[in-house]
């Protein structure tokens, strides 16, 4: 007969040993797996195409999905899908009416800070599948995070209007909410129609020339952006398209003595509190907008009107067209365009104040350090 304490050792040893087996099955197994798929059966998963032309497989219901581009979360809330996100960049935290509309997101961690990926943040979420922006994903340091857990990734991209509906099907698609993200390009593309038709009856020498800035006066459009595109088709002359810009970190600014040069007609900013700077700074007083008094601040909603990532780009369309050309607009009623927008597509009514709130920008998106909560 064996020994007990003899068993108990040879017992111990066996376990040691399956175990070990096990982990060398297991990391054999993640090595296999393709990059950006689940380690699962195929019937539990499907195959989307992302904007960048990569064929992930997702799971077929997604659960728990982390937007970490903020566009991914204001297209997931418009696609009713807004209680499944568990993770999001701060800005998220910070647009008014969107977590009115869905408090959860208020409760989603910020596992991710100028696109950098806080893994141990982001496994806590547990995420079945994330959203990521373009820079982010070309950054191999961070897609390896995402790898090394074999957490499925889809790339959300756009510099177009017809690009960001493509965006807009992805998510759909990832989501199971087709029918619903096509609803949305239909509206936008009626928009964008709309527009057009307009604009074609405005001859060249009636163009306004407009600058546009995006978070901070000096920042701007350049070509193949989706700003670049929604104002054009809204019959305005971009004076900082074809410009030599600096670049910061992938952003473009004019600077002051340009402005000038430019002299534009009117200054559009689509940031809380840049309007008004550019009214108040003697160094812009000179500028024919500001004497003019045509600088305006652009309106905020789920997104703000007209951002590089802005949702509501159709509105956005109506509200310049009609801003910059009034007699040929008389058919845009932009209160009733606003109020009927997101009762379509957030099931939220809104009434006369909150329709001026969001008209106005004022109060519809926090400072960076303040809290919905």
């Amino acid at each position: 007969m064996i020994a007990p304490a003899k068993k108990f050792g040879i017992a111990l040893l066996s376990l040691v040993i399956l175990a070990g087996g096990l982990f060398v099955y297991y990391q054999h197994n993640q090595k296999q797996s393709p990059v950006g798929q689940l380690n699962t059966s195929p019937s539990a998963t499907v195959t989307i195409v992302d904007t960048i032309g990569r064929s992930v497989q997702v799971p077929q219901e997604v659960k728990r999905v982390a937007c970490l581009y903020a566009f991914s979360g204001h297209v997931a809330t418009m696609l009713d899908q807004g209680r499944k996100i568990v993770a999001v960049p701060d800005g998220l935290h910070r647009d008014v009416l969107l977590n009115q509309i869905c408090p959860s997101i208020g409760k989603a961690v910020v596992p991710v800070q100028s696109g950098s990926i806080n893994i141990e943040e982001l496994l806590k979420a547990k995420p079945d599948l994330v959203f990521l922006q373009k820079e982010t994903a070309l950054n191999q340091s961070e897609v390896e995070k995402l790898n090394q857990f074999h957490i499925p990734y889809l790339v959300v991209d756009f510099g177009s209007i017809q690009e960001q509906q493509k965006a807009i099907k992805v998510i759909g698609q990832a989501l199971g909410a087709s029918e619903r993200a096509q609803e949305y390009n239909t509206f936008y593309q009626n928009c964008v129609d709309r527009v057009e038709k307009v604009v074609r009856e405005i001859p060249p020498n009636k163009r306004v020339r407009v600058y546009h800035s995006i978070n901070e006066a000096t920042r701007t459009d350049i070509v193949g952006s989706l700003p670049a595109d929604w104002m054009q088709r809204t019959g305005a002359v971009n004076v900082a398209l074809d410009q030599p810009l600096r670049l910061v970190e992938g952003k473009y600014y004019a600077s002051l003595e340009q402005l000038m040069v430019w002299n534009p007609d009117l200054i559009l900013a689509n940031e809380p509190g840049v309007a008004s700077y550019i009214t108040s700074n003697p160094q812009w007083a000179s500028m024919k907008a500001v004497k003019d008094q045509k600088v305006y601040q652009m309106p905020i909603g789920i997104s703000r009107w007209g951002h590089p990532g802005g949702l509501e780009t159709p509105l956005a369309m109506l509200w310049t067209a009609q801003l910059l050309y009034p007699g040929y607009c008389k058919d845009i009623d932009i209160e009733a365009e606003t109020q009927k927008f997101y009762q379509q597509f957030f099931h939220v009514q809104l009434d006369q104040e909150s329709i001026e709130q969001i008209l106005s920008g004022h109060g519809m998106r926090l400072k960076k350090g303040q809290t919905n909560q």
